[in-house]
């Protein structure tokens, strides 16, 4: 709700920093063999609640937004402070599988050009002199030679702002559908882009199951979606949900109340899948945060809203967008509660609701991002709240990082860099780099050292550890252990008391 007031503080960021420089469902364990498929090659379909590889391998996406198409930079945000490979590594490193990549209609407007993008002590070097089509290709090959899956989010109908409708007068429904229907062409044969996220968050006066072709957002997603699939069959399609249905409120595009009476039906089967929004206070309030059973009535509103959909084996669903700053602590819990309800992988594996989080931006107004406002410091404590639900990443284009190795012999090697992001005396965080040094790709990982003082570990993300005296011990988590040669993964921590510095570390690969 209320994005645009988001998108609204997201431009000016981006102008200062320049200016500054269930049922009958199977359930999927966690199991060591089924890592060792490398799950998610080919495109994708569903069958009942589960999203499916071209194997017939559940997959789960646990994925982030990367924002900026959408906006009149004409480019994802970002890039006027860092190389987009760059920024792509870390999304891999840090045990996300998937980008959203938010877009506008704009991007097929002949006058739209790109803007504040640094080519500076050659970043970004091969993004120099090509259309805003013409990155979104560069990002998506890069990408899914890192073994990233990208969905594709018309966002809005302009840069300009939000739209309530799919449509405005500017951009007709015809037009909305041909540019769906020309990225589908364009990405045909390239199963990185695993779908389209047909329109982001329609809102009141759209309506579900109303019958009025002007307003009724299921009908459109039929038309629009199965346009796309006359191109592009192996698609899957994303429909969001709307405001209000039967006279019940929710998020913008968080609403799917009205798939039980009147589910989206396309052409080709096995093609939906039903995508809510769900945010917390630092967005806008609702009535459900006050309620004194908070957070413990949070389950019961979301199987309303779209968890249903999941529970009863309908379709796979995907919280396409949530986030927080968190701030408050009512967000705080509200956060925690989600992911727990998003179900951990560790326990069910891909039977799971898949999501990506809002957003990898920390220039979202309402929400801030994975990153600080540096454009490469990371959230720890942000990120460490999605831990339990990331999960394992993909084949990639440029060979399988689960790949056992060189069938002529190699040498498995890693090296670590520890740096202090944070110290207040009492305590402080950590992170730890991991970079596959060797000739061949790693399956996994572990990292020692040891401290001069008194410190403890209280609190790992992204690794499990072992701590014995002053000796610490941290190995790979199940998303992040596969490094093709030349890739990294990052782990944090925290710990206590501060003030001890940055103790050496060793590396040990396999």
């Amino acid at each position: 709700m209320f994005r645009s007031l988001r998108r609204a503080l997201c431009a000016a960021a981006a102008a200062l920093l320049l200016m500054l420089a269930g049922v009958g469902a199977q359930t999927v364990h966690a199991d060591p063999a089924d890592r060792a498929a490398a799950p998610g090659a080919g495109y994708w379909h569903t069958s009942g609640r589960q999203m499916l590889d071209a194997a017939g391998q559940p997959v789960r996406i646990a994925g982030i937004n990367w924002f900026g198409f959408e906006t009149a930079n004409y480019t994802p945000h970002g890039l006027w402070a860092r190389d987009y490979k760059s920024m792509i590594d870390q999304m891999k490193s840090l045990g996300y599988n998937t980008i959203r990549l938010p877009y506008s209609d704009d991007l097929f407007k002949s006058g739209t050009v790109p803007n504040s993008i640094d080519f500076s002590g050659g970043k970004n070097a091969d993004l120099q002199g090509l259309g805003s089509l013409q990155i979104m290709d560069r990002i998506v090959a890069y990408a899914g030679q890192g073994g990233l899956k990208v969905v594709l989010d018309r966002h809005r109908p302009d840069a300009a702002g939000q739209s309530a409708l799919w449509y405005t007068s500017a951009v007709p429904e015809s037009t909305w559908i041909a540019n769906l229907k020309a990225l589908a062409t364009r990405y045909r044969g390239n199963s990185t882009v695993i779908g389209i996220d047909l329109h982001n968050e329609p809102h009141d006066p759209a309506c579900w199951g109303c019958g009025d072709t002007t307003r009724d957002w299921r009908l459109a997603a039929q038309r629009a979606g199965n346009a796309v699939l006359s191109v592009n069959p192996e698609l899957l399609i994303f429909v969001e949900g709307v405001q209000t249905f039967n006279g019940v409120s929710g998020w913008w595009g968080g609403n799917l109340m009205g798939v039980a009476q009147y589910p989206v039906q396309l052409d080709v089967p096995n093609r939906v899948v039903y995508s809510a929004h769900d945010y917390a206070t630092s967005v806008a309030q609702q009535s459900w945060f006050s309620d004194p059973t908070f957070p413990a009535n949070m389950p019961g509103i979301w199987d309303k809203y779209w968890g249903y959909i999941f529970k009863q084996n309908i379709a796979p669903v995907w919280v396409g967008e949530f986030g927080t700053t968190l701030q408050s602590t009512i967000d705080q819990k509200w956060l925690a509660a989600l992911v727990s309800y998003l179900r951990p992988t560790s326990t069910y594996g891909a039977d799971s609701v898949s999501w990506t989080f809002w957003s990898w931006n920390p220039n979202s107004g309402d929400t801030g991002g994975i990153l600080k406002d540096d454009w490469t410091t990371v959230d720890t404590v942000k990120d460490g709240y999605l831990a339990s639900v990331k999960a394992p990443g993909f084949p990639g284009g440029g060979g399988d990082p689960g790949d056992p190795g060189d069938p002529g012999g190699g040498t498995a090697a890693c090296t670590a860099a520890y740096s202090v992001s944070s110290d207040w005396g009492g305590g402080f965080n950590a992170e730890v780099k991991v970079t596959n040094s060797g000739t061949v790709a790693l399956k996994s990982w572990k990292v020692t050292w040891t401290w001069p003082g008194a410190q403890k570990v209280t609190s790992m993300w992204n690794a499990s550890y072992t701590q014995s005296g002053a000796t610490v011990t941290a190995s790979n988590a199940d998303h992040n252990g596969a490094l093709a040669v030349g890739g990294s993964a990052s782990f944090g921590f925290g710990g206590a008391p501060g003030g001890g510095g940055a103790p050496a570390v060793s590396c040990t690969a396999t």
